[in-house]
Order: structure tokens, then sequence, then C-alpha cells
């Protein structure tokens, strides 16, 4: 791990202040291509299961970050593992992981976009139960919307719009069409 970020381990220290510096400038550091995602990527996702929930988060979100620029489809293996956080007992962390899933899309194939699509929809429809769940469906909402502008794949829009139109409370259908204002139902 020689060519890792130097502050790559201070992700995962107990101490917040460090811990919180290093999330700031890796966040914005993999927003774009690292040489070092390979490296740590199995690491990372070993931080999925963590003890301590910010550390949960600060893996989904770096995960989410390297898949943004991985033209494989390894984040396909680590989906599960991604969709478990955004479920975690700390909404703040679901919440926070969930919101960055849309990354997963911005690159690969045809396949990495569907299963994306497939694992969100069905992440959708498991939110009816939970107590948060009316929050969890407006972030799933919004952020296919923020992966159908950075792709322009009308896949994604028909597939918001289908979960927009399987909501059924009308008062939150209409909050979530709001996201897709101006596009017409398929």
């Amino acid at each position: 791990m020689s060519d890792v970020h130097p502050l790559y381990p201070n992700l995962w220290v107990a101490d917040r202040v460090r811990r919180g510096e290093a999330y700031e400038i890796l966040m914005e550091a993999t927003a774009e291509p690292v040489d070092w995602a390979d490296a740590v990527w199995a690491d990372v996702v070993g931080h999925l299961a963590d003890a301590d929930n910010h550390q949960r988060s600060i893996a989904a979100q770096l995960l989410c970050n390297f898949a943004a620029h991985d033209p494989g489809d390894r984040i396909l293996g680590d989906l599960d593992a991604l969709i478990a956080v955004t479920k975690d007992p700390k909404f703040v962390t679901a919440r926070h992981s969930l919101r960055s899933l849309w990354r997963i899309g911005l690159a690969g194939g045809t396949e990495r976009r569907s299963a994306l699509l497939a694992t969100v929809s069905k992440r959708y429809g498991d939110s009816f139960t939970e107590k948060n769940g009316t929050l969890v469906r407006s972030d799933i909402v919004e952020t296919l919307r923020l992966l159908y502008d950075a792709t322009g794949d009308d896949n994604v829009r028909s597939t918001a719009l289908e979960l927009i139109d399987a909501e059924p409370d009308d008062k939150y259908r209409r909050k979530f069409a709001r996201f897709w204002k101006g596009w017409a139902r398929p």
C-alpha cells in the first residue's frame, strides 16, 4: 500500500478530527480517478461491515466514488454489501450511503447500470415497511435524477418514473415527481 494516498489510513481511526479531515480530502480526490483504488478496494469493502457507523458510511461513499471511475463490473460483486449499509440502524449512515449509489452507474457497461437500477428498485420496494421509508424512496428518486442528468440514459428515467408511479400515497407521489418535473410519463 505504499502508493496509496497518505491520508487513507486516517479514514479508519477513532479520532474524529483526523478522520474528518481525511474524509474531506479523499472524497474530493476520488471524485476523479485515483491510481490507488485497486490497492484499497478490498479493504474499503471490509469496512462496510465495520462496528463504527461512521466508518461504514465512509466506506460506502468511497466505494461508490471508486466505482464511478472503474470501467469493469467489480462493483457488482459488492452491491449486496453496499445495499446492506443503506439499511443501517443509524439512519444518517444509511442515507449517506444511499445517496452515493448513483455514482456506480457513471462507468461500466449497460449490465452494471441495469444491475444498479434493479437493485435500487428492489430497495425502493423494501422501504415501504421501514420507519424512514418515505425519505429512502425520495432519495432514490432524486439520485436517479442525478444519474440521468449525468448519463442521459432513458432506462434511468423510465425506472424513476415507474417508481414514482408505484408510490401509493398521492402526496408523496407528487413530491417525488418534482425531481422529474417536465418529463412525460412513458
